[in-house]
């Protein structure tokens, strides 16, 4: 993955509340946002499609409540939330509807990018909104989110909205300008400006770097560049502390940068096909068998045989008329809807099934060909 951010096709911008909420006021700092809005605004005249994963709202909600910032609750950090999303929306819709964008409010949990069908259905949803020109605003959602399902930082957060959306980079606003091999403050402090790989020396020296005004740290950022490459997304922190701070990498500030080794496509495909376990299959025709090769997705009327106990969201193998595999993917529908629908037109599906269900049994970015 080129190290460019003016060639990333889909980009997730992550925003630190140190960055977006005046500390001493709690007020927003709208001043700062507006020229962030002008960035983005640019990347998306340029083709680009941008997710924002924004953190700020207990920020902004527990000045409003009275709450000490420092010393809250669960329960004080979850009423703040609640508070402090309303906030948190509203602004993003003024700042990107001055640009003429429309922002979209998207709230999160751990659970919704581990569980398989959370997950697929989150991917859908931001899928639909960045084909219709949307700005989703990511958050983590505070007001539910237990002690025991929090990612408790939006560094690792953001890297699994890139991992989830096939983002080609990743930026990470901080208020520091990268990693450095010690402490910024301290004397011989050397900033690294690429990290080929996560190495325990690189961990070592997060650990022991300057921390953000928040839940975070660069070490969740080291953290989130290790999921992020993972999923073939290039990843890059900067400092947050300037206007227009993507045009500010764009323009060769000092940064750091972990390139990825692979695309984003190639990285989803791979997992597909090495690392989740089919829990079932569907026999298909050899009409089925061909269109798949030739790119499609895979439809319902060309499925002859079902077997196996799978849901929504599962891993499923694909194998044709002679018992060969020829494909992996992600299933639509569970077993019992996908029995149901096997053989059937897609224009059907949704009297057989009494809901208006996907016209694809298996997506073709959900799909991995095997052996053909």
């Amino acid at each position: 993955m080129t190290m460019d951010l003016q060639k990333a096709q889909r980009v997730v911008v992550k925003i630190g509340s140190a960055l977006l909420v005046d500390g001493d006021s709690g007020k927003l700092r709208e001043d700062w946002l507006a020229g962030l809005a002008e960035d983005i605004a640019e990347l998306k005249a340029n083709g680009a499609e941008v997710l924002i994963v924004s953190s700020g709202a207990i920020a902004l909600g527990c000045k409003v409540l009275g709450f000490n910032r420092r010393a809250l609750q669960l329960e004080e950090s979850q009423a703040s939330a609640a508070v402090g999303q309303v906030a948190l929306a509203h602004a993003w819709q003024q700042a990107m509807a001055s640009k003429n964008i429309i922002a979209a409010q998207v709230l999160l949990t751990l659970h919704d990018t581990e569980d398989r069908r959370r997950y697929l259905n989150a991917r859908s949803t931001l899928t639909a909104l960045l084909k219709r020109g949307a700005v989703p605003v990511v958050n983590e959602n505070d007001t539910v989110a237990t002690s025991e399902i929090r990612y408790g930082d939006n560094d690792r957060l953001a890297a699994r909205v890139a991992s989830m959306m096939s983002a080609d980079c990743l930026v990470l606003l901080s208020d520091v300008d990268g990693l450095y091999t010690k402490s910024p403050d301290e004397e011989g402090a050397e900033h690294i400006a690429v990290v080929d790989e996560i190495t325990p020396e690189i961990t070592a020296m997060a650990g022991s770097a300057a921390t953000d005004v928040g839940s975070g740290g660069m070490i969740t950022k080291v953290e989130a560049a290790r999921i992020a490459v993972s999923a073939g997304t290039a990843m890059v922190i900067s400092s947050g502390r300037v206007a227009n701070p993507l045009k500010h990498i764009k323009e060769g500030a000092r940064c750091t940068w972990f390139p990825a080794r692979e695309t984003p496509f190639g990285a989803r495909k791979r997992w597909i096909a090495g690392t989740l376990d089919p829990l079932g299959a569907v026999v298909v025709d050899d009409g089925a068998s061909t269109a798949l090769q030739a790119g499609k997705s895979l439809l319902a009327a060309g499925v002859v045989n079902v077997e196996g106990r799978f849901a929504k969201g599962d891993a499923i193998s694909i194998r044709n008329l002679l018992g060969n595999e020829i494909a992996r993917g992600l299933v639509a529908y569970d077993i019992a809807d996908t029995q149901a629908i096997a053989g059937r037109k897609s224009s059907e599906i949704s009297e057989i099934l009494g809901y208006r269900g996907r016209d694809e049994l298996v997506h073709r970015d959900n799909l991995v060909l095997i052996g053909m």
